[in-house]
């Protein structure tokens, strides 16, 4: 039932969608979010489109804050979650151009001599690439119930975040999934592993090295670090009543703070943002416009992410799906309690597409088909803007 839904709430956005002489980019934008959120009921979201000519198209549904009433606009903010991934990686690509890093260096050369490095499953033969790709075959702490009993812990007294390597810690003398480089398996443990690798090699604090390399060269004035419980413009989240981490279901108090600490996050993602600096984010990055040296070719160098789905593949912090209808798509989704992100690049139509939800009901479970029916109407509406078809 779940792909009948899909194909019914696209069908009926699109008809909603379908352009007339009258209507614009920005308002079929506007019926389709404001389409989606009737239909789904969620709190309020947020959507952006960047086209072939550089233009950017944003809309905004419902409530930041829904006990306050207070409208959700576009440059309401929300935790992106795993999408930042992606900006962790290029900053990683960066210091390869720069030449103080590879990805064929053994992690060991640049963590060998802390402490703890000997007991991670696979040290001596993990790679910083193998850290990009999730090939290292570290154990994800996140789903850990060690992990999750202490963040609950932690999240329900307001205690402060897991630093990097408290998190680390809770893989550490497990056994490796596989050796080094031969599945996949996603871990953001490996990814905090990475942002250790991106200081020792870039000799400053990665937040640091990602706004200069990064942020503040294109513009992404209202994507910053998620280091803090107090992060302003940040739209309310709300999770399920039943949510693993024993969270109220409003995860922000009337002031405005956060009930839990997201730097625990760090280099898993670790930023905050707005659709519209996601996908001006997503389309400089995929146009290979993100820096000056080339990086498509190490940034896409994928790999399978199950012997199922050999089309399907994850390259330096982004998933690429090489063969859809609309043909490649590269790009990520982020969760983090009370939020859900989605970036999503049409690579053979020049079109990037972004939307952020404060809330995380149904979707983290899988129970709602919200996330997949949003992507599929974007894109169509993106796509027959761009390809100049008149839809039905």
């Amino acid at each position: 039932m779940k792909g009948k839904r899909v194909e019914i709430v696209v069908a009926a956005s699109l008809a909603l969608a379908g352009p007339t002489l009258a209507e614009t980019p920005q308002a079929r934008l506007d019926d389709l979010l404001d389409s989606f959120q009737q239909d789904y009921g969620f709190p309020g979201a947020t959507a952006a489109i960047a086209f072939p000519d550089g233009s950017v198209v944003t809309a905004a549904a419902e409530f930041a804050d829904a006990e306050a009433a207070t409208p959700m606009t576009s440059g309401s903010r929300m935790l992106a979650a795993s999408i930042g991934k992606s900006f962790v990686a290029m900053t990683a690509l960066s210091l390869e151009s720069d030449g103080v890093l590879s990805r064929s260096d053994l992690v060991s050369r640049h963590l060998g001599d802390r402490d703890w490095f000997t007991r991670l499953p696979n040290h001596a033969t993990m790679t910083v690439g193998d850290l990009l790709r999730h090939t290292s075959s570290l154990p994800d702490h996140v789903h850990l119930q060690g992990f999750q009993f202490e963040m609950a812990a932690r999240m329900a007294d307001g205690s402060a975040a897991f630093t990097p390597e408290e998190a680390i810690a809770f893989v550490l003398d497990t056994d490796p999934l596989f050796p080094a480089g031969e599945a996949w398996a996603y871990s953001d443990t490996g990814y905090l592993l990475l942002g250790l690798v991106i200081e020792q090699a870039g000799g400053a604090a990665y937040y640091d090295l990602v706004a200069k390399r990064f942020l503040v060269p294109l513009g992404l004035t209202a994507t910053t670090p998620s280091d803090t419980p107090i992060l302003p413009g940040l739209a309310a989240g709300y999770v399920g009543e039943d949510n693993p981490f024993g969270l109220p279901q409003r995860t922000m108090d009337d002031a405005g703070r956060l009930l839990w600490d997201p730097a625990m996050e760090w280099t898993g993602g670790g930023l905050v943002s707005t659709s519209r600096d996601l996908a001006v984010w997503g389309h400089a990055l995929f146009a290979g416009a993100a820096m000056a040296e080339p990086y498509l070719n190490r940034l896409l160098d994928g790999v399978p992410v199950s012997p199922d789905a050999p089309s399907i593949l994850y390259g330096a912090g982004v998933a690429i799906y090489a063969d859809t209808p609309r043909g490649p798509v590269y790009g990520h989704g982020g969760w983090i309690p009370g939020y859900v992100s989605s970036l999503r690049h049409y690579a053979d139509h020049g079109v990037t597409v972004a939307f952020q939800i404060n809330t995380d009901v149904g979707i983290v479970d899988d129970s709602t088909d919200l996330v997949p029916a949003l992507e599929a109407a974007l894109a169509d509406l993106a796509i027959g803007r761009d390809s100049g078809a008149v839809q039905p």
